[in-house]
């Protein structure tokens, strides 16, 4: 797995603010899980930098969220 400095480098800035204002337990939307699948090489990617959280939604999906070091390096100052 790449570098995540590396891999949320390749984000948009909206896609990275959208993804701190999410916070560490917030669940990915699917745009965002494309974002990070796209900013780490292609279609299911950003597998691992991403993680379900255990649950599912109303239509049967698992809910993800970002991994935790993932969430405390968008949490850092200066990230």
């Amino acid at each position: 797995m790449a570098n995540i400095a590396e891999v949320l480098g390749r984000l948009t800035p909206e896609e990275v603010d959208e993804l701190r204002n999410l916070g560490p337990q917030g669940h990915l939307p699917r745009h965002l899980v494309d974002a990070l699948d796209r900013a780490a090489g292609g279609a299911g990617s950003g597998r691992g930098y991403y993680v379900s959280n255990g649950n599912v939604s109303a239509t049967g999906g698992p809910l993800l969220v970002l991994r935790s070091d993932v969430s405390r390096w968008l949490a850092a100052p200066g990230s």
